[in-house]
C-alpha cells in the first residue's frame, strides 16, 4: 500500500461509519421506507459517487448497519455479562436483550424503536434468503458470544453440547425468528414489554433446558 492510499483510509473509514449512522437514524424516525440512498446523502452530505464507492447496493449498506449494530451490542452483552454470575445468567442476558430490546439499546422513543426493530425483522428474513453468507457474516459477533457462553457452561459441567457452535447458532435462529414473527405479527401484543418478557422467559427456558439434555 503507497503512502497516499494509506492516508485515504481514515477519510474512507469516517465516511462509511457517517453513512452506517445516518441509516440507523432513518430507520428510527421513518423506517424501512424511509431508509433510501437519496435520504442517506441528504443527511449525510455526500455525493451519490462517494456512496457507490463504499456499497455497491442498498443491501450492503443494510448489511453493513446489522454487523455494525449486532457487534455494539455482543461488545456491550460481554462486558455486562462479565458481571453476571455464570453462563446461565450470561445467556439469559443475550436472549433477552435480543427478545426484549431487539438486540441493542438504542436512544429514542418506544415508537423509534418499534420502527427500527421491525425494519431489522423483515430485512433479516428477506437477506436470509437472498444474501445468506453476507448475513451470517454480519450477525457472527453475536453468535460468536452465544458459543463462548455455550462453551463454558459445558466446561463448567453444566451443559452438554457435541458441537457448541451449531448450538449458538441453534440458539440465534430460534430467538431472531420467534422475535421476527411477533413483530410483525399485527395481532400480537409484543409491542407490550411485560409480554416481551414473558416470551423471553419461554425462550430461555427452552434453550437453557434443550443445552442440559
Amino acid at each position: 500500500m503507497d503512502i497516499a492510499s494509506a492516508e485515504q483510509l481514515p477519510a474512507v473509514a469516517d465516511k462509511r461509519a457517517a453513512i452506517v449512522a445516518a441509516a440507523n437514524d432513518l430507520l428510527l424516525e421513518r423506517g424501512l421506507d424511509g431508509l433510501t440512498i437519496r435520504a442517506v446523502l441528504s443527511r449525510t452530505g455526500l455525493a451519490r459517487r462517494a456512496f457507490y464507492d463504499l456499497f455497491a447496493t442498498k443491501d450492503d449498506l443494510v448489511l453493513a448497519l446489522f454487523e455494525a449494530s449486532l457487534s455494539d451490542a455482543a461488545a456491550l452483552m460481554k462486558k455486562t455479562g462479565r458481571e453476571l454470575d455464570g453462563p446461565v445468567d450470561r445467556l439469559d442476558l443475550i436472549i433477552r436483550t435480543i427478545s426484549v430490546r431487539g438486540a441493542v439499546e438504542v436512544e429514542g422513543t418506544s415508537p423509534q424503536r418499534d420502527r427500527r426493530g421491525a425494519a431489522f425483522s423483515r430485512e433479516h428474513m428477506r437477506l436470509a434468503q437472498e444474501r445468506p453468507a453476507e448475513l451470517r457474516r454480519a450477525t457472527k459477533p453475536l453468535i460468536d458470544l452465544i458459543m463462548q457462553v455455550v462453551q463454558e457452561g459445558i466446561g463448567e459441567g453444566q451443559w452438554h453440547s457435541a458441537d457448541p457452535s451449531r448450538s449458538a447458532r441453534f440458539i440465534y435462529n430460534l430467538v431472531s425468528t420467534t422475535v421476527q414473527t411477533e413483530l410483525l405479527d399485527p395481532g400480537n401484543t409484543a409491542s407490550d414489554r411485560a409480554e416481551r418478557e414473558k416470551l423471553a422467559d419461554q425462550l430461555v427456558a427452552f434453550c437453557v433446558k434443550s443445552l442440559s439434555r
